[in-house]
């Protein structure tokens, strides 16, 4: 089999496979490996390296976008020295997401531009970077969904697709419209 027939043959392989940086990167990495007097081994961990983590940027720019989160609500833009020291603590602990594993609820409390939503996006941002399923909402806006979910005889497909979730931040409880439908 000459060289360019193996060449074509690898990459429909590697397609067929789903390995997008290793059709990209085998040539270069095979020259690196080359030059440097790498092993087998070390050359395929090295491609294998890269692709898992282009595959974890991937992932966490689709569960970031999924969340619905505000992109600008994240712990970069946010200054934790304007709340209180045991507030700033527990934030610190929270960032961590080991609540999340518990399957503890959250509530925060306080005026009308605390810095609640902010925080609690921050959060949630952190998580999503972490690797789990994050859902922001208004509650206005679930409480809808769920009412027009009823009316349609979706209420289980709603539920279920929201249970898939790990985290759901549901904002702005004290505001939530009462309408009858």
């Amino acid at each position: 089999m000459s060289k360019n027939d193996l060449h074509k043959q690898l990459i429909n392989l590697l397609k067929e496979l789903h390995l997008p940086m290793f059709r990209e990167y085998y040539a270069e990495f095979a020259q690196k490996a080359i030059a440097e007097d790498m092993g087998y081994a070390q050359y395929l961990f090295e491609l294998a390296q890269r692709e898992c983590e282009v595959r974890r940027a991937n992932k966490i720019a689709r569960l970031v976008k999924a969340s619905k989160l505000p992109m600008e609500k994240t712990m970069a833009n946010f200054d934790l020295k304007r709340l209180p020291l045991k507030i700033r603590q527990q934030a610190k602990i929270l960032l961590e997401g080991s609540f999340v594993d518990r399957t503890e609820n959250i509530l925060a409390f306080g005026r009308p531009g605390s810095g609640k939503t902010h925080l609690l996006c921050a959060i949630c941002h952190r998580l999503a970077r972490q690797g789990r399923k994050v859902y922001f909402t208004i509650c206005d806006s679930i409480v809808q969904q769920l009412l027009r979910a009823k009316r349609n005889l979706e209420l289980d497909k709603l539920l279920k697709k929201l249970s898939r979730f790990d985290v759901m931040m549901i904002d702005d409880f004290g505001y939530v419209k009462q309408r009858q439908r």
